[in-house]
C-alpha cells in the first residue's frame, strides 16, 4: 500500500486530505508542521509527500530540501494559498513534483498523488534494476553484472551532451544502447538519426553527412540536408565509425567541435546542436597505429566509451533472451511455444555464439517456424549447436579439438562427448579390420553403408580409409 505523508499547519485540510486519500486506498499520516513532518519522515519514510508552503518555523521549502536530501526518489507535492509564479518556480527547481494553489479541486489533487504515486513506483522497479523492468525501459534485455555495468553507464551518461562511442562485436546490441541513451535525454522528443557508415559509398560520405548544394555535382539537381541537420536538436548514431576514410575524418572532427560545417558545394556556416553517438566493432586503437584512423577524432569520440560484452561473455543472460525472442516470435508468426525445456536450454548456453545475440535471435525465429511445441527440445536445435563447444565438423585429417575445461561442459555433453569418441574409434578399428572395405566394415559394424559414410565424413576419417574402389555395389 502507498504511503503518503500530509503536512499541513491547518487542522480541518488535513482532516480532509487525510479521509480522501485513505478512501482512495492509500496508507496516510498526518503532522502539523515541517518539523514533525520531517520527523516522522525519517523515523517511518513515505513514498509520497504532500506539504504546505507557509507553516511557522519549518516551511514546505524547507521540508521538501530536506527530503530531496534524504530520499531524492520521493516524490513531494506542495499545496499552499500562496501561490505566485516565483514560489511555483523555485519549488520546481528545488525537486517539487508538483505544485497546487488553493483552494484545489480534489480529483485534481487526487490525480496528481496518482501520478507521483505511479512515479514511484516505476523508480523504485527500475532502481532494483530487474530485467523485465531494465527491458522496458532500455530494450536491452539481461540481467548478467556485465550488462547491469552497462545499464549504469547508461542512466550516468544518458541526459548529457558528451560523445560516447560505443565498442564491441557485431550483433552484441550497439543500436539499441545508443537508441537507449536517446531515449533518456532530453532530447527524446527530437530526432534520432542513424547512419551506417559501412553502407555509404566514400565518395558519397561528405554529402550524406553535411548535405549539399544544388549544382555541387553531377546529379544535384536541388539542394539537399545532410544527416547533421536533420539531427539537428536530438542525437546522430553514426554506427561502424571505423569505416569513414581518413580524409573525411577532419571534417567530422571539426563538425564535432565546432559545432558546424557547409554543405558540398555550398559557403553558407551551417550551425547544428547535435549530441553525436558513434559506434564501431573494431580496435581503433589498432586504426590509429595503422594510419587509417585519426588519433584526435578518436579522442574526440570516446569522451565516454562504453564496451558491450559478447554473448559469450555474458552467458548468464542467454536463457533470458532465449525466452525473450520465444515471445516475441510467438507474437510475429503466431505460434504457441510455451517455453524452452531444460535440455534445449543447456545446449543453447553451452554454444559460444560468434554472431552474439543477432545469431540468437535469428536461430529462434528460425526455430519457432518448424517447432510443433508446445515446448523447444534439444532436437529442435540445428546439429551445429551440439557438437563440443559449438565447433564446426571437423575437417579431414584434422587434429582432435581439445577436451573441455573441467567444469565448464555440462554431463550431458561430456557424455555426448565421449559416445562420440567411442563410436569413432569402433569405425576405425571395424575399417582396420576390412583394409578400408566401406561395404564390409558397415555390415561388420551392423550399420548402412550411406550412414557409416555419413559418419566417417563427420570423423574427418573419409579420404583417410575410403578404398572403395571394388567395393559391391
Amino acid at each position: 500500500m502507498t504511503k503518503v505523508l500530509v503536512v499541513d499547519d491547518e487542522a480541518n485540510l488535513r482532516k480532509v486530505l487525510g479521509a480522501m486519500l485513505r478512501r482512495e486506498g492509500y496508507e496516510v499520516t498526518l503532522a502539523q508542521d515541517g518539523e514533525v513532518g520531517l520527523n516522522e519522515f525519517k523515523r517511518n519514510g513515505a513514498d509520497i509527500v504532500v506539504t504546505d508552503l507557509v507553516m511557522p518555523k519549518f516551511g514546505g521549502m524547507e521540508l521538501l530540501k530536506a527530503i530531496n536530501e534524504q530520499a531524492p526518489d520521493v516524490p513531494v507535492i506542495i499545496v499552499t494559498a500562496h501561490g505566485t509564479v516565483d514560489s511555483a518556480v523555485e519549488a520546481i527547481k528545488l525537486g517539487a513534483f508538483d505544485y497546487i494553489t488553493k483552494p484545489f479541486d480534489q480529483a485534481e489533487l487526487s490525480a496528481v498523488i496518482a501520478k507521483a504515486a505511479k512515479t514511484h513506483d516505476l523508480t523504485q522497479r527500475n532502481a532494483r534494476g530487474g530485467a523485465e523492468e531494465r527491458a522496458a525501459r532500455l530494450s536491452i534485455i539481461g540481467d548478467s553484472l556485465q550488462i547491469q555495468d552497462v545499464f549504469k553507464i547508461i542512466d550516468k551518461v544518458a541526459n548529457t551532451p558528451s560523445t560516447v562511442l560505443i565498442t564491441g562485436e557485431s550483433g552484441t546490441g550497439k543500436e539499441l544502447v545508443a537508441t537507449a541513451l536517446h531515449e533518456g535525454s532530453s532530447r527524446r522528443g527530437k530526432p534520432l538519426i542513424k547512419i551506417n557508415c559501412a553502407a555509404i559509398p566514400k565518395d558519397l560520405m561528405e554529402s550524406e553527412l553535411f548535405g549539399y548544394e544544388k549544382g555541387a555535382f553531377t546529379g544535384a539537381a536541388s539542394s539537399k540536408p545532410g544527416r547533421f541537420e536533420l539531427a539537428d536538436g536530438g542525437s546522430l548514431f553514426l554506427d561502424e565509425i571505423g569505416e569513414i576514410p581518413v580524409e573525411m575524418q577532419v571534417k567530422l572532427l571539426r563538425a564535432l567541435q565546432e559545432s558546424e560545417f557547409e554543405r558540398v558545394g555550398g559557403i553558407k556556416t551551417t550551425r547544428v546542436d547535435v549530441r553525436l553517438i558513434a559506434a564501431t566493432n573494431r580496435d581503433l586503437q589498432q586504426e590509429i597505429a595503422a594510419g587509417r584512423f585519426r588519433n584526435d577524432l578518436y579522442y574526440r569520440l570516446a569522451v565516454v566509451p562504453i564496451v558491450l560484452p559478447s554473448l559469450r561473455e555474458r552467458k548468464a543472460d542467454i536463457p533470458v533472451l532465449a525466452r525473450h525472442f520465444v515471445d516475441k516470435y510467438n507474437k510475429r508468426l503466431a505460434k504457441k511455444i510455451e517455453g524452452i525445456e531444460d535440455e534445449a536450454m543447456a545446449v543453447l548456453s553451452a554454444y559460444p555464439w560468434p554472431g552474439n545475440i543477432r545469431e540468437l535471435e535469428n536461430l529462434m525465429e528460425r526455430v519457432l517456424v518448424f517447432a510443433d511445441g508446445p515446448l523447444i527440445k534439444a532436437r529442435d536445435l540445428p546439429d551445429t549447436l551440439h557438437r563440443p563447444s559449438g565447433a564446426a565438423p571437423a575437417a579431414p585429417g584434422a587434429a582432435e579439438p581439445a577436451a573441455p575445461p573441467s567444469g565448464e561442459t555440462g554431463l550431458k555433453d561430456i557424455i555426448k562427448q565421449k559416445a562420440a569418441e567411442m563410436e569413432k574409434e569402433l569405425i576405425a578399428k571395424a575399417l582396420e579390420e576390412t583394409s578400408g572395405n566401406v561395404t564390409r566394415a558397415a555390415k561388420l559394424l551392423q550399420i548402412s553403408r550411406k550412414s557409416l559414410q555419413t559418419k566417417m565424413k563427420e570423423f574427418g576419417l573419409r579420404e583417410e580409409r575410403d578404398k572403395d574402389e571394388g567395393d559391391e555395389a
